[in-house]
């Protein structure tokens, strides 16, 4: 799994145009550690946040919600006045977490670390989510997705696969159900973790009309 996780970090390194990339599990009762970072440099601000009590990570897990930060030098100090910091220090200048999440239970968050000012484009802010759903799915999963031998850069394929698939079944159950793509997207989640499968797996189900949403089998 650990693996899997460090590939799929550096497939969002470059992705999203980033410096680094890295996966952190938490736990309410706090069990907290990294699991899996792009390159070895970024293990040690991972690490720090859990040092300091404070950072996007933190605040992801916590809020539940996205926490994004194009331009670490304004008004982080008073939000995280040690990690901010240290942040800047090491060249890091914007940062994105994403919470690892399905239905209620929390599993942790998707750090995005970049060494120039700027916000996440639409379709950047997208990947990301997308990124953060296949760590979920890899985490529940407990195993690594990548076969044997696959080469080191093969889960690149298998994300671009499952976004294209992903946002399909997102589009396709939007409609059945007559909701938004956010709730579609929840939908689904619900149901693999429901299921015991990978969202991918469910998403290609849907794709493929082996499930449908609409006919009770959600």
């Amino acid at each position: 799994m650990t693996g899997t996780l460090r590939r799929l970090c550096r497939a969002a390194e470059r992705a999203l145009s980033a410096s680094g990339a890295g996966v952190c599990v938490l736990a309410a009762g706090g069990l907290r550690g990294v699991a899996a970072v792009s390159a070895p440099a970024y293990e040690p601000l991972e690490d720090l946040q859990f040092l300091l009590g404070e950072g996007p990570c933190l605040d992801a897990f916590i809020s539940r919600r996205p926490v994004l930060v194009p331009d670490l030098s304004v008004g982080t100090t008073g939000r995280w006045p040690g990690y901010a910091p240290a942040l800047h220090d090491r060249g890091v200048r914007a940062v994105f977490a994403f919470p690892l999440q399905i239905g209620a239970a929390r599993l942790g968050a998707l750090d995005i670390f970049r060494d120039e000012v700027g916000p996440l484009t639409d379709d950047q802010f997208r990947d990301a989510l997308t990124f953060a759903d296949i760590a979920v799915t890899t985490l529940l999963d407990g195993q690594a997705r990548a076969a044997p031998g696959r080469a080191a850069d093969g889960l690149d394929d298998e994300v671009v696969g499952q976004r294209a698939e992903l946002f399909q079944a997102q589009g396709m159950v939007a409609v059945q159900l007559g909701v938004s793509l956010a709730d579609a997207l929840a939908r689904l989640r619900a149901y693999a973790y429901a299921e015991d499968k990978a969202l991918g797996d469910v998403a290609r189900d849907v794709v493929a009309r082996r499930v449908s949403f609409d006919s009770g089998q959600s």
